[in-house]
């Protein structure tokens, strides 16, 4: 049922969705979303793919599931290990089909701001800015993003500081994916128990909502493959995602 669908399921599941057959995929540093959305693809759907994550695993099998999108637990029963000039190796020779990297704030055109908050010269914060997503996201074939907090301070019309232009082909946040189309991103559907209205009012540049709908609910398999994943409910409760 919709009422069931927690703004954190709605977010690991959507992201799994962008996941391709056959593809090479990457979850990067402090990605717990979208290293839960790979392991959930992985036993969610019937076809395969090559999840590689920032701990240096290729296709894992961990022993457990780690807190940090960077334990060494995911490099457990990897077909190979993978050091950092691997991953940009494999974005810069065209291999890389989809990363998921984070962004603080994002625009209308897929732009990211990963280095400060408010003026550069005096900001209100600092951010780490853009690490290794400097090389992957010009590079890599699609990159895709989420966000914990759907407002109009973190979907902005205006980016405080460009960190990498233009780079993000797939955003979701507790209520809505977004997707690039004509070099914008358009909104592609909404939670069922959100509306397009809401969207609108709560996303801080304007958008092509053509076509968009209520997101399809999560199957069964989605629903299951979180649970064993998240089954005490901890990655929920310490992402304390809200739908408002």
């Amino acid at each position: 049922m919709a009422e069931n669908w927690s703004g954190f399921s709605y977010i690991v599941t959507n992201l799994a969705r962008f996941i391709r057959p056959d593809e090479i995929t990457f979850s990067g540093v402090n990605s717990t979303p979208p290293m839960l959305a790979c392991l959930l693809a992985k036993r969610a759907y019937d076809w395969d793919f090559v999840y590689i994550n920032v701990a240096g695993g290729v296709d894992p099998s961990p022993s457990s599931i780690p807190i940090s999108s960077s334990d060494p637990l995911l490099a457990q029963g990897s077909a190979s290990i993978f050091a950092n000039e691997d991953f940009y190796d494999l974005c810069t020779r065209g291999r890389m089909d989809l990363t998921f990297l984070g962004a603080a704030q994002l625009d209308g055109e897929g732009n990211a701001n990963n280095s400060c908050i408010g003026d550069w010269s005096h900001p209100k914060v600092r951010l780490p800015g853009g690490g290794g997503g400097a090389v992957m996201l010009p590079t890599a074939k699609r990159a895709c993003t989420w966000r914990t907090e759907h407002s109009k301070r973190t979907l902005v019309d205006k980016l405080d500081f460009v960190t990498s232009w233009g780079g993000m082909h797939g955003v979701v946040t507790p209520i809505a994916v977004f997707v690039k189309r004509d070099g914008k991103l358009a909104l592609q559907s909404w939670h069922p128990e959100s509306s397009l209205e809401e969207v609108r009012e709560r996303t801080g540049f304007s958008f092509d909502a053509i076509d968009a709908v209520p997101t399809a609910l999560p199957t069964a398999r989605e629903r299951e493959a979180l649970a064993t994943l998240d089954p005490q409910g901890q990655f929920e409760r310490d992402a304390a995602i809200r739908l408002r």
